[in-house]
């Protein structure tokens, strides 16, 4: 079944009322097997759609796919190779495997069948449901202290996210974004290229925008998406297209910026944000460290008093909780 004929029965749900299933289905000139067929497989991806017997089928909640005109435009044609695909493995794979020569490149997808977060996590990629994005940009050389990179991204993203509507967003070293303690999006930095020559990043952000309780039924940790977030203070939640071109600009500013002046310009803001800071942490890792967080160190590295003196733990091999 193609791609093209299931969204064609998601385009007819999108707005979230209740449609008669013969209704649904004399529009598409298909047989009602042949419709529930179809919502059958959009349910595969992650949509969550509702059958009332004798009534129809609607949306769990409206959904606005991603356009990439709308985006583009946003952007600026001029700033970015920018595409959207309906369904893909990790963007930030398909980055990695893209020409370098065609960056900066910026990639969404509406479902990602095999999403990945830091230290080889599943990250949880519903259709429609949140951002998946990644950005793939290339140094001349590699910058110094690109180890601070990840912690420049997060504040490219709580720009982003605070532009939507949601200021107080922190973030979690190394660069996962919370609200109230509970995570809203995480982003994982890969690297490619050679000592003395060119570097290559790609940055995946994934969004919580609409998740909801069913479709997060995988996750492990607290949680929470922008939606919610807004809606409990009241606040409108964003267009995703908005949101995805402002997510897009924000990362290849932040990109071009710290190609220029490193991490000093991104600090104040990082300090701001930091919801660790000064608070009991618990690191898990082969030896656990327990002590109070005290902000980052010139290379990232997040910064521990303990009761055996001060110590320094680098992102990639350890996961931090607050206690």
């Amino acid at each position: 079944m193609s791609d093209a004929a299931l969204l064609q029965v998601l385009d007819a749900l999108a707005d979230g009322a209740l449609h008669s299933g013969q209704t649904l289905a004399d529009q598409f000139s298909i047989s009602r097997a042949a419709l529930a067929k179809r919502v059958d497989h959009l349910r595969d991806w992650g949509v969550e759609i509702a059958a009332q017997a004798g009534a129809g089928y609607r949306l769990a909640a409206p959904l606005e796919r991603l356009d990439v005109q709308r985006i583009r435009r946003a952007v600026g044609v001029d700033a970015a190779r920018i595409e959207v695909l309906t369904s893909t493995d990790s963007t930030n794979t398909q980055l990695l495997d893209a020409l370098a020569a065609n960056d900066p490149q910026v990639l969404f997808a509406e479902r990602q069948t095999a999403g990945r977060g830091r230290r080889g996590r599943d990250w949880v990629s519903p259709f429609g449901s949140n951002l998946y994005g990644s950005v793939s940009y290339s140094f001349a050389a590699w910058p110094p202290r690109i180890t601070t990179l990840p912690l420049a991204m997060a504040v490219a993203v709580a720009r982003a996210i605070e532009a939507a509507g949601l200021p107080e967003v922190g973030i979690k070293w190394p660069n996962d974004l919370h609200i109230e303690g509970r995570k809203l999006a995480g982003i994982l930095m890969e690297t490619r290229g050679e000592a003395g020559g060119l570097c290559r990043v790609v940055v995946g952000v994934g969004l919580n925008v609409g998740l909801s309780e069913v479709q997060a039924a995988a996750i492990s940790q607290p949680w929470t998406s922008l939606a919610a977030a807004l809606a409990a203070r009241g606040r409108a939640a964003p267009s995703r297209n908005a949101l995805a071109a402002a997510l897009a600009s924000e990362l290849l500013a932040a990109l071009r910026h710290f190609a220029e002046h490193g991490f000093a310009p991104f600090a104040a803001e990082w300090k701001r944000r930091d919801v660790l800071r000064d608070q009991p942490v618990r690191i898990e890792a082969t030896m656990p460290l327990s002590g109070t967080a005290r902000g980052v160190d010139a290379d990232g590295g997040l910064i521990i008093d303990t009761a055996e003196g001060r110590q320094i733990v680098h992102a990639g091999d350890v996961s931090v909780r607050a206690t």
